[in-house]
């Protein structure tokens, strides 16, 4: 090797320019190379362009001006309905005047007379409920009458009760007694054997008998009585009472209080 040869310039290894990273500039041709490469065709640029260009924006103001705009069209339809039905009585002739004034007053005159039936009819209606409830109470009353008075039969709750007088002392007082002790108790229905006891019921002693409204009673005296059992099973019970009493002269007593106790024995009107 030469001084000549070890004195020659070194030169640059290639004169590049750094160029900034992120900012390389893609040579002609790379990006379609490397589309192909990818096995996706390389689209034109010219038609991204247009499809920017075709792209609707829309902004705040014309939604606005678009909302508006609707407001007044319907604001317009409901002037010209209104415009109209004002107009139709405006451009009607007299006699047309007359007839809707007429068809007005006959239409006013049907609805006075529906309203004057419904008024009598509320009346009516107001009137036969008033009568059947009056003659629910006159039923009631009648029912109530005729329970006291014996001529109705009845059922209800209540007792049955043997009087047994094997030795015959119990007399006609003693029936009578049981009769009102039974109606103290709150009895509403008393039947004794056959006979309907009433208001004016009585015992007598007879030849034949213990006689009450003319029928012979025998032993053992069977007494029905509709009311409270537990009331009448107590007042038959207390001490120095009915049960007592007829027990103290060897007739024997048996109260039987029912759910159900049948009162079918009725006096004459």
């Amino acid at each position: 090797m030469t001084a000549r040869e070890d004195e020659r310039p070194i030169e640059p290894a290639g004169e590049h320019v750094n160029e900034p990273a992120g900012e390389r500039v893609n040579e002609p041709g790379e990006g379609a190379a490397e589309a192909a490469a990818d096995g996706v065709p390389p689209e034109p640029a010219g038609l991204r362009g247009l499809a920017g260009l075709l792209r609707p924006r829309v902004s705040r103001a014309q939604l606005a001006g678009g909302l508006l705009c609707l407001l007044l069209g319907f604001a317009v339809v409901v002037q010209v309905q209104s415009t109209k039905r004002d107009t139709t009585f405006a451009t009607a002739r007299q006699d047309e005047l007359v007839g809707i004034l007429s068809d007005l007053g006959q239409r006013s005159d049907r609805l006075q007379g529906d309203l004057r039936e419904l008024e009598d009819t509320k009346a009516e209606l107001e009137r036969d409920a008033e009568g059947e409830t009056a003659l629910q109470e006159a039923r009631e009353r009648t029912t109530t009458y005729g329970l006291l008075a014996g001529t109705l039969p009845a059922e209800g709750p209540g007792i049955e009760m043997m009087i047994s007088d094997p030795g015959g002392a119990v007399k006609a007082i003693d029936l009578l007694d049981a009769l009102e002790e039974l109606r103290d108790a709150g009895a509403e229905v008393v039947q004794v054997n056959d006979v309907r006891a009433g208001v004016d019921t009585y015992f007598v002693d007879g030849r034949h008998g213990i006689e009450s409204d003319g029928e012979v009673l025998t032993a053992p005296y069977r007494f029905l009585a509709i009311g409270d059992p537990h009331t009448m099973t107590t007042a038959m019970n207390i001490p120095g009472g009915l049960v007592r009493t007829l027990q103290g002269k060897g007739a024997g007593v048996l109260i039987n209080p029912r759910a159900k106790v049948t009162v079918g024995a009725v006096r004459s009107p």
